[in-house]
């Protein structure tokens, strides 16, 4: 391997805020804080959402109002080209 070119990993703990869950990991991010793990140096880096904690992975289902937003395109957009299909039928 050629040297130099390589980017440098380095020991990280992502830790999800939601769920509380920490994923030790080799990553090339870095951030400011860092933890001793088993006697070794790690980054930490807190995620918003991972795998412990999306609906997707843990099969809670949440109500997305798509209803809402059907009716709100539908007003936004109704009266735009009212009578154009109108007048190309003529």
């Amino acid at each position: 391997m050629k040297s130099g070119i390589h980017p440098t990993l380095h020991r990280v703990c992502f830790v999800d805020i939601t769920s509380g869950k920490r994923i030790l990991t080799r990553s090339t991010m870095t951030s400011k804080e860092t933890e001793v793990i088993n006697g070794e140096k790690h980054f930490v880096v807190q995620l918003g959402i991972s795998s412990y904690s999306h609906p997707f992975f843990t099969g809670e289902e949440r109500f997305i109002d798509t209803a809402g937003r059907i009716d709100k395109f539908n007003r936004r957009y109704s009266g735009r080209n009212a009578g154009t299909a109108a007048n190309r039928a003529k």
